[in-house]
């Protein structure tokens, strides 16, 4: 994890409370710790992975943040309603939800597409999203607004690497429902915005790419490296500050090097 003092203080952000679904590792993580040094209040969702989610936790509170653990596997259909309740639970409120929670499943070409793949990829990639933003909506229009920051991918844009087409259509789910949402929700003082990372060395590619496909996928960033965590952070940062972009809704922020200029 990067030092904290690399992260821009946003003074805005201390004491809200956000709640970052699948913050045990990799771009969860780095904006849970960037918050943190904000002195945010962080709900750390994780599901398998509770060492890491700990070590995350440790960390935020390190720099001076809260941090609070709440542990489920989100495909499962109340998910969503127990990780939002406990988190309004302990913190008393909810002001920015990221739905960060998601994954490739595997590369999975269309002769060999099942009905289980297809259910598997939706599930984790849109289903639950849907979920979250239900839940999280009916808190933060109780108590006057909020912020909703949706991760979606810039596999989103031009329909993904090999075998990784379903993803990249979930991921388009997002990018197309954000602006959705934006709309519908602009009204009650929420605002919904995405972000959209490109290739990111996080625990997902070490998992679903070879060496030989990171390299040929570095060729094409202009800026001729593979990005970071830590790259993401300051999107989250600005898209959850009211102070920076109070009059910024459904958008979708593009985090890549250049690979993807929309």
């Amino acid at each position: 994890m990067t030092s904290s003092n690399t992260y821009a203080t946003i003074p805005d952000l201390a004491g809200k409370v956000i709640l970052i679904t699948g913050a045990s590792t990799g771009i969860g993580a780095a904006a849970a710790l960037a918050f943190g040094h904000n002195k945010a209040r962080v709900a750390i969702h994780y599901n398998a992975s509770e060492e890491p989610a700990r070590q995350v936790a440790d960390e935020v509170r390190a720099v001076g943040g809260e941090a609070f653990l709440v542990r489920a596997d989100v495909t499962e259909p109340e998910a969503a309603a127990h990780i939002v309740a406990e988190t309004v639970g302990h913190f008393g409120r909810l002001d920015v939800l990221v739905n960060n929670a998601g994954g490739l499943v595997k590369r999975t070409t269309i002769k060999d597409y099942t009905d289980e793949y297809v259910d598997a990829v939706l599930a984790l990639n849109v289903e639950q999203v849907v979920r979250f933003v239900r839940e999280g909506v009916s808190h933060m229009r109780a108590q006057g607004g909020g912020c909703i920051i949706n991760v979606s991918s810039i596999a989103a844009r031009h329909g993904g690497g090999p075998g990784s087409v379903i993803y990249a259509a979930a991921k388009g789910f997002i990018s197309v429902a954000t602006r959705g949402w934006a709309k519908e929700l602009v009204k009650d003082g929420i605002r919904v915005n995405a972000v959209s990372p490109g290739v990111i060395m996080t625990p997902f590619h070490e998992r679903y790419s070879t060496p030989e496909q990171l390299a040929a996928m570095q060729v094409t960033i202009p800026m001729d490296r593979l990005g970071t965590p830590e790259d993401c952070v300051g999107a989250f940062l600005y898209l959850a500050s009211d102070r920076l972009s109070g009059y910024v809704t459904g958008q979708v922020m593009e985090v890549n090097g250049g690979q993807y200029m929309p």
